[in-house]
């Protein structure tokens, strides 16, 4: 009998892009897995500037995949993607440092922008921030599908608020660290180890 293959999505954060540090890691661990005959496929699109846009780029890549059959690791912005998506298609999440509040945290840079790897401008609209908020979940549901992974240190969101959103879901709370989570490579093998869970 064939294994069902796990479709692994990996969402970067707001202005990072796949060529980012975490998102090339994981996606070499992913790769190493599936030489050694792991049945997963690996998703790693750059994103849009519209919220909705990029939900819909992964419902479209998505399309026909069993709940089961799916996981969702975010980071940042694409913490909060993961939020949503977890809880319209009843898939595990991951979140780094996930940016529970997306809307307040992201009002402020309305505008004109640049990429972070690429220095690509790109118009960071007012309707987003609205998008954003139409995306919000204020709380999830079955916490155990749920992985969260922040840092003590990071210099630009809120871990308490972490924690709190994420309050009876496994979590893995470093003291220090960052908003990149600098150290993510000694943790990464847990973070493949939920998702991979029971296959």
């Amino acid at each position: 009998m064939t294994k069902e293959i796990l479709q692994l999505v990996y969402l970067h954060g707001f202005r990072s892009s796949p060529n980012s540090s975490k998102a090339k890691l994981t996606g070499a661990a992913v790769q190493a897995k599936i030489e050694d005959g792991a049945a997963l496929q690996w998703f790693c699109p750059q994103l849009p500037p519209s919220p909705q846009g990029a939900i819909n780029l992964v419902l479209n890549h998505l399309q026909n995949a069993k709940p089961a059959n799916v996981a969702i690791i975010g980071s940042s912005l694409g913490g909060f993607y993961a939020n949503w998506l977890a809880e319209y298609l009843g898939c595990k999440a991951v979140v780094l440092n996930p940016a529970v509040y997306a809307a307040r945290e992201l009002a402020p840079y309305v505008g004109q922008l640049t990429q972070y790897d690429s220095n690509e401008p790109f118009d960071f609209k007012a309707e987003y921030i609205d998008e954003l908020k139409a995306l919000q979940i204020t709380q999830i549901t079955m916490p155990e599908r749920y992985f969260l992974m922040a840092a003590k240190g990071d210099e630009l969101l809120d871990w308490h608020e972490m924690v709190d959103f994420y309050a009876s879901a496994p979590q893995l709370v470093l003291d220090g660290s960052d908003h990149g989570l600098s150290e993510y490579s000694l943790y990464l093998p847990q973070v493949l180890d939920f998702v991979c869970a029971g296959r």
